[in-house]
């Protein structure tokens, strides 16, 4: 069996991917420029830092390694406001979200690289279909064993992490129902799921990965789209389950929160096996219905997932001091806890112009930081959970979609 380099970083360091929709500003659908926005980029210091994505209407940001979430936000903003910049030029604009609200898969082109091109001759239409928009958080560990380790521990929060960046209620015209829509494409994938409890320390996720691969099932790691994951050429462990938010603010909180997590997490003994009991139906409930949902574990038994995100927080209060990211973390709670997810957020955008390209059109504010301060909307904690029967009707057609109407300002997100 040939082992695998593991790459040793500085414990609790951290950095984010942002995959992130490329938009046409009049008609609000995706656009497939990607290309143009990498060759408007190509001599800026940060060009090594925007990659492209699977289909040519997605372009990603990747941070630099950091200690500290605030300078990451920094560092992020900066990025943002070039990539803006770069794409006003090409005549594009840039937007976050989980989904776009109305693009056909139909429509959209895969991007010219073998890595691409081979995904999609092995998962056919899938391949299009996966043009959905995810953050990725790397947090540094210092050893193969300890990734293993600290992927166990970080794996009953996972509806935590879903349920604080759900921002995909739309998929193409259609209101979902679900917070989190972009996951169920992720979930027709092979290798979607979680790494085996029965994996505990590198030799073993050595031999588990040689068993696929000898197999045929997987020829590298790359292929296991688990919802966290060893990264061994970052030394890092990857949380891959957020949607993309619609602000580099949110994103950055979700990282500070992921840091302080993993601090806290590395000072405890490793799950339960009875952990993994519910792990499937609290992965579903947050995706439905996000902090709203409902959350099972050993310790408490069942409790709303809001409830055990609060506890959480509370606990993570004296880390989030040491690590000096205090402000951050209560800046993600009093948001999500007080108005809910940015899936909310877009479905009162849609509510109060009844077109879904308006929606799209605040996300793109959003994403460039104009939207006040306040949100006219209930607390979420106020509201109750309702029954409902899913549906398939279209909001509205997804061809010839009317154009939003110039100057509708957005609200405030958060």
């Amino acid at each position: 069996m040939e082992s695998i380099a593991f790459t040793p970083s500085a414990a609790h360091t951290l950095g984010i991917e942002l995959e992130l929709q490329i938009v046409d500003p009049h008609s609000f659908d995706l656009r497939g420029s990607a290309e143009d926005l990498l060759a408007q980029l190509a001599n800026h210091p940060i060009a090594d830092r925007v990659k492209p994505e699977i289909t040519r209407a997605m372009i990603e940001l990747n941070s630099s390694v950091h200690t500290d979430p605030i300078a990451l936000l920094e560092e992020m903003r900066h990025m943002r406001d070039v990539l803006g910049d770069a794409a006003d030029t090409v005549g594009v604009r840039i937007a976050g979200g989980g989904t776009h609200p109305f693009m056909r898969w139909q429509d959209r082109t895969i991007f010219d690289s073998p890595r691409f091109q081979y995904l999609s001759e092995m998962y056919g239409y899938l391949a299009r279909q996966f043009t959905v928009f995810g953050q990725h958080i790397h947090l540094g560990v210092e050893s193969g064993d300890d990734a293993v380790a600290m992927t166990h521990r970080l794996s009953p929060y996972v509806p935590h992490f879903i349920a604080l960046s759900a921002s995909s209620p739309y998929f193409e015209g259609v209101d979902t129902l679900f917070s989190c829509s972009r996951l169920n494409a992720l979930n027709a994938f092979p290798m979607a799921g979680h790494m085996p409890p029965s994996v505990n320390d590198w030799y073993g996720f050595e031999a588990y990965f040689y068993q696929l691969q000898s197999s045929g099932l997987v020829d590298s790691i790359k292929d296991l789209y688990w919802d966290v994951r060893p990264k061994p050429e970052f030394g890092t462990v990857e949380i891959r389950v957020c949607d993309t938010p619609l602000t580099v603010e949110k994103a950055c909180q979700l990282a500070a929160f992921a840091q302080a997590l993993g601090v806290a997490l590395s000072r405890r003994p490793l799950p339960a096996p009875e952990a993994w009991l519910g792990y499937s139906t609290n992965r579903f409930q947050a995706c439905r219905f996000g902090l709203q949902g409902n959350y099972v574990d050993p310790a408490h038994g069942r409790m709303r997932l809001m409830d055990h995100l609060r506890m959480t927080l509370e606990q993570l209060a004296p880390i989030a001091a040491e690590l000096g990211t205090t402000q951050l973390l209560q800046a993600l709670s009093e948001g999500a806890l007080k108005q809910g997810c940015d899936a909310r957020w877009l479905r009162t955008q849609f509510h109060r112009s009844r077109e879904l390209p308006s929606v799209v059109q605040a996300s793109v504010a959003a994403w460039r930081g104009h939207v006040p301060q306040c949100i006219d909307m209930p607390p979420l904690s106020v509201i109750p959970r309702r029954r409902v029967r899913a549906g398939a009707e279209t909001l509205m057609p997804v061809d010839g979609l009317a154009l939003p109407q110039p100057g509708q300002a957005p609200e405030a997100l958060h």
